[in-house]
């Protein structure tokens, strides 16, 4: 099994989700974040004083699956969240030892 953690734009979310969906991914965990990396965030003016914004709103998109998906997943999240400027986001991939469902106790893929 597999973790994706995908951070993205907020507005690319719901064409992320839809190109998983698409390929049958049923379940996933989305949350507010912020940061940044060589985006380096950007000059706002309130009320007349300049400040710099360093941290900017972004997505993370969590889903676990089974190793045989995750190529076609991270293909299809990079195709619909891409916009091909700087600040689109970053992919993860990690290992997952082990999922179990809470409500039946099911264990391995079986879990996810």
């Amino acid at each position: 099994m597999k973790k994706l953690e995908i951070i993205t734009r907020p507005f690319k979310v719901e064409a992320v989700k839809e190109a998983l969906a698409g390929m049958g991914i049923k379940g996933m965990t989305l949350t507010d974040v912020k940061g940044f990396g060589r985006q380096m965030g950007h000059k706002e003016i309130y009320r007349g004083a300049e400040y710099d914004v360093d941290f900017l709103p972004k997505v993370k998109i969590e889903v676990i699956l089974d190793d045989a998906n995750v190529d076609q997943a991270v293909e299809a999240a990079i195709k619909a969240a891409r916009t091909d400027k700087v600040g689109d986001g970053k992919i993860f991939v990690y290992s997952v030892e082990n999922a179990i469902r809470i409500r039946t106790g099911e264990s391995g893929d079986e879990a996810i």
